[in-house]
């Protein structure tokens, strides 16, 4: 059995871990974070953010603070396939979010699952991993409103940069084998999920998801504790969360404490008004417009970056350069990506590199020779298996989510 070594700490303590003794002497009272000294300009307009540093995190990019929402900069993302715990991007709802560490402890803690089942069941932590069979899965989580503040016309919501997606090896269980274990009743149509945290009003929505049953009876969708090969960081949902590869994260709920089976479908505000996209194969409307129709988000769309060069890289005439990238899609898999120096030339086709499944990023190389001196725009494109690809034209709609432009970086070659 994995054993946390947060299990048994109360706040005090996990900030005295997860910092050191003498960083976490600095704080103030209820802070969580040592000092706002250095800032990051994301490369938009009021795009100046602080880079700060979190319990179990290096610094990341803050967008708020209540709840902490933390962008991954994005030079992480040329580390590796697996994005390190303590990169990750984390983003809450609630204003009380995160729960506080001693509600998650093991003598504490109990998953739930009730509601429209002939078994209703409680779990401890040990009892979970104890009670069924254990199953890996490499997937990206990425926020549904990742590189919002591209988005021409603006529209409301956390202004972020590329950097709110990860990807990470998860360990659990089969969310179907503990649904199946309760026993679901022949009405039940829908599971929801629900976490510890909670909102601080009344009258506030708790964050509520629900997913059709036949989606949660998957094989894919996991009851997480570990996060590539340690326990889930505190930001990042311990000691249990939701995993769903190939879906936003917005189904993916943290400190999850509550499954419950429902007769019919859930209309709680997290799945309607909130997260939902028109009803167009592409999610997209005129700019300034609203959908005549909306259907929540679900699977991700395809996407590719250059993770190798940023923006304003000076780089060498006539030199052979590897330039590396990644690209994943909603789980049907990369079948090619594409490279273009200069579109009146055409694409280029990458080599693939190592593929840890269909719900992970996948690595892509080309080796480039500017042959001239100046500015070059280098592009880069995905086509999954379904023949799904990106477009050249960025995409709009009025929550700013699922954007997947063919993403372009600027070099200067000397």
């Amino acid at each position: 059995m994995h054993q946390s070594k947060f299990e048994a700490l109360d706040r005090r303590g996990f900030l005295l871990t997860a910092f050191g003794t003498g960083a976490a002497l600095r704080l103030a009272p209820g802070a969580l974070f040592a000092d706002d000294e250095l800032t990051v300009r994301l490369p938009f307009e009021n795009g100046e953010r602080p880079l700060v540093q979190y319990p179990q995190k290096r610094r990341l990019i803050r967008h708020t603070s209540r709840p902490p929402q933390l962008e991954t900069p994005f030079e992480v993302f040329n580390e590796g396939l697996l994005t390190p715990n303590d990169a990750f991007f984390v983003r809450y709802h609630l204003t009380s979010s995160p729960p506080p560490a001693m509600m998650l402890g093991a003598d504490k803690f109990r998953l739930e699952i009730k509601g429209s089942a002939g078994k209703p069941m409680s779990y401890s932590l040990a009892e979970l991993q104890q009670a069924f069979p254990s199953t890996e899965v490499v997937a990206v989580n990425q926020c549904s409103g990742n590189s919002r503040g591209f988005f021409n016309p603006r529209v409301p919501g956390g202004q972020l940069g590329n950097g709110a997606m990860g990807c990470a090896r998860w360990k659990g269980v089969r969310l179907a084998d503990v649904l199946q274990a309760a026993e679901p009743k022949n009405e039940a149509r829908q599971v929801l999920f629900n976490g510890l945290d909670r909102p601080i009003l009344p009258a506030s929505p708790d964050f509520i998801k629900a997913l059709d049953l036949d989606a949660a009876l998957a094989p894919e969708p996991i009851l997480a504790w570990e996060m590539n090969g340690e326990s889930l960081p505190w930001l990042n949902g311990y000691p249990l969360r939701l995993v769903v590869p190939g879906h936003y994260g917005t189904y993916w709920v943290k400190h999850l404490n509550e499954i419950t089976l429902v007769d019919q479908t859930y209309q709680g505000f997290y799945m309607n008004p909130a997260y939902r996209i028109p009803d167009d194969p592409c999610a997209h409307v005129e700019p300034g417009t609203t959908p005549k129709k909306t259907v929540p988000i679900q699977r991700l769309n395809v996407r590719s970056f250059i993770t190798s060069l940023s923006g304003g890289t000076a780089v060498k005439k006539g030199e052979k350069l590897r330039v590396r990238g990644i690209a994943f899609d909603g789980g049907s898999g990369i079948d090619e990506v594409l490279f273009s120096s200069d579109l009146r030339q055409g694409w280029q086709v990458a080599r693939l590199g190592e593929n840890l499944g269909k719900f992970a990023f996948r690595e892509w190389t080309i080796d480039w020779v500017p042959e001239r001196g100046g500015l070059y725009e280098l592009r880069v494109k995905a086509t999954n298996r379904l023949g799904q690809s990106q477009p050249l034209e960025p995409l709009w709609n009025p929550s700013g989510y699922m954007r997947n432009v063919v993403e372009s970086v600027a070099v200067q070659v000397v």
